[in-house]
């Protein structure tokens, strides 16, 4: 198991150099250490609320303000958490974990320590895979995620010349997830959070709110020409948005290059983004690893988890994004790209296989998940939103994609009936397609009735088609639906309209 803590410099692995990852030569690396507030209804060690938003300083117990006498006790749920997200990134779990104390000073930390883990964490050694962008995979270990308290939250922007604080959040149970340095582009690192991210939203065990602070992200970034010594790194901290994570690793990256390529060196730091100035900022030197003083806090007991323990957590587990990848791939044979996109969420699986159902099953996987990808999550992605607050249930969207299969309606008159339902109807296609009489005519006698009409109404179009120009057919075709009303079958249309034309 790894010993390696936040305070001490991430042990960077040696890497085969990856040339389509240099940036103007230099080969970027990067380890993130991600905070993940587990959604837990009391905190980590006392029984006050974890709830967002209340009035600072009202949900704070004895416990959280360090009062003499009042003790941790350890919440069960987060050690129940933690084991859930081990056994999601195929890690080593940590059969005794002990907590520590990390002696640093800061006006919201009331203790004048943090309760953390350090040399025996919870979650060893584990990985993730991000999709890149050629379709392949590539594997991110994960060097061990603990357990700690957050602190509380110093306020400025209210207090002329002061500082106000709110203890609201200290204690807040916090799993902290640190990578291998394994990144070697801004591309990559984003993946990587973003998988991590949908992995703890899909096990339930964080809403991981990035505006309320609930996922956010520490990013260490080094550069060295290929094949030459380690850079020194820098650390940017607490950062709450994916694209704001990818703006400032770009953002340091061209610094650092800018401060080597013009002789100068880059000092150990730990550093904030500016994202109105776009670039990052000294927050405090970091020569050396800070001396926590780390040692076992003696008001709490080793955590000690067995065997049992785990395999009833395993077994709890809901099918993990890997698992239903891969069998989205072989029940419905989507590509890997296909199922990388409808897993990304457990709320967007769980809809496009409820989609898939309602349309018909096994025929009808790939029409829906074209619909689920291209038309739904287009349209939610206009209006901000992901799959949770979709306005089109699955049975809406399901019931429309069967009447296109059967050809009741078109291609045409399906997207219309899908932007009603977008816009708030809640009635499903049947009705809707009874209620505006959208039914596509499917009578090939009627139909070629009208391509006669239309044929003898536009004999010139008729010619230039004889005469080789493929876009007089497509004239005429429009022709025939406008005369239909766009009710007539586009495909029986085709094959009709050359059918004629070819005597």
């Amino acid at each position: 198991m790894s010993t390696l803590a936040l305070s001490t410099p991430l042990v960077i692995r040696e890497q085969p150099v990856i040339e389509a990852n240099l940036v103007e030569g230099w080969e970027v690396i990067i380890g993130l250490e991600i905070h993940c507030q587990l959604n837990t209804q009391t905190k980590i060690f006392s029984g006050s609320s974890t709830h967002f938003g209340a009035e600072p300083n009202t949900q704070v117990s004895l416990v959280d303000l360090a009062m003499p006498g009042a003790l941790p006790v350890l919440n069960a749920e987060v050690v129940h958490k933690a084991i859930q997200f081990g056994l999601g990134i195929d890690a080593e779990i940590g059969r005794a974990s002990v907590f520590a104390r990390k002696n640093y000073f800061y006006p919201d930390l009331p203790k004048g320590y943090q309760i953390s883990q350090m040399d025996l964490p919870i979650v060893g050694k584990g990985h993730v895979d991000i999709l890149l962008a050629d379709g392949s995979t590539k594997r991110i270990g994960v060097t061990r995620a603990h357990l700690e308290e957050d602190a509380g939250k110093s306020l400025h922007e209210d207090f002329a010349g002061m500082t106000g604080i709110d203890l609201n959040r200290a204690g807040t149970p916090l799993l902290e997830i640190v990578s291998e340095p394994d990144m070697r582009s801004t591309t990559e690192a984003v993946a990587y959070v973003r998988v991590i991210h949908a992995l703890v939203r899909w096990l339930g065990i964080s809403d991981g709110n990035m505006a309320e602070g609930s996922f956010r992200c520490d990013c260490n970034v080094s550069i060295r020409r290929p094949n030459g010594p380690l850079g020194t790194r820098c650390e940017l901290k607490n950062i709450n948005s994916f694209r704001f994570i990818e703006r400032a690793i770009d953002a340091e990256i061209a610094r650092q290059i800018e401060v080597l390529e013009t002789g100068g060196r880059i000092v150990q730091a730990t550093r904030l983004y500016d994202p109105v100035r776009n670039e990052t900022r000294e927050m405090r030197s970091k020569e050396e690893a800070n001396d926590y003083r780390y040692f076992p806090d003696p008001d709490l007991l080793p955590v000690h988890i067995d065997d049992a323990q785990i395999e009833a957590i395993r077994q709890a587990l809901p099918e993990l994004p890997v698992a239903r990848k891969n069998r989205f791939m072989d029940d419905y044979q989507l590509s890997g790209y296909d199922a990388h996109v409808l897993t990304a969420s457990r709320d967007l699986a769980d809809f496009y296989e409820q989609t898939v159902q309602q349309a018909g099953g096994v025929t009808q996987a790939k029409p829906s998940a074209n619909w689920v990808m291209v038309e739904l999550l287009g349209a939610l992605n206009k209006q901000e939103q992901d799959i949770s607050a979709s306005p089109v249930t699955p049975q809406q969207l399901g019931g429309l994609i069967a009447r296109i299969a059967d050809n009741t309606i078109s291609g045409k008159m399906a997207k219309q009936i899908f932007a009603e339902m977008m816009a708030g109807s809640a009635l499903s296609a049947d009705v809707i397609i009874e209620a505006q009489g959208l039914k596509q005519e499917t009578d090939s006698a009627a139909i070629e009735a009208i391509i006669v009409e239309v044929l003898a109404a536009n004999a010139k179009m008729v010619e230039e088609y004889k005469a080789g120009k493929e876009k007089a057919f497509n004239g005429l075709v429009g022709q025939v639906m406008k005369a239909s009303k766009g009710k007539a079958n586009p495909a029986q249309v085709n094959d009709l309209m050359k059918k004629l034309l070819s005597h």
